[in-house]
């Protein structure tokens, strides 16, 4: 019979690389996302990220991004090293209501903001109502 001894410590290390990544395999990117009128912005955190290495696709209705942050190079000594590195991805799926084709994205200060327009044909419209002139009744006959 084999039994298997409880290490704490080691189950402790394994959530906190599943819930936060590793420098090997970096966590998820931190997002937000809310409506402006017509309008849905989304905003990520890449802070340390290159506007070079930034990758948008769009298919279908799924939005993927891709970012890298990339290692130091060169003769250096690591102190402590917690930031991580890599290549990061993430896909949103967008609903059919948005226009697609005229997503917006821009790059500063370590956020990358996209604007996405509601699309036209999913936008409340008022129907007007036809008026016709007032109809003749019908003559009755005796």
């Amino acid at each position: 019979m084999l039994l298997r001894t409880a290490d704490p410590f080691r189950d402790l290390d394994r959530i906190t690389q599943q819930l936060l990544g590793t420098t090997n395999r970096p966590a998820v990117m931190p997002m937000d996302a809310w409506r402006e009128g017509d309008t849905f912005v989304v905003e990520f955190d890449l802070p340390g990220v290159a506007k070079d290495s930034i990758d948008l696709d769009v298919e279908r209705n799924v939005l993927t991004v891709r970012a890298e942050r990339f290692a130091r190079n060169g003769d250096w000594e690591a102190l402590a090293s917690e930031r991580p590195r890599g290549h990061f991805s993430r896909q949103l799926i967008l609903g059919d209501n948005l226009d697609l084709e005229r997503i917006e994205a821009s790059y500063a200060d370590g956020v990358l903001r996209l604007t996405i327009p509601v699309a036209e044909k999913a936008k409340p419209r008022k129907i007007e109502v036809a008026h016709q002139g007032p109809s003749e009744a019908p003559a009755l006959s005796a």
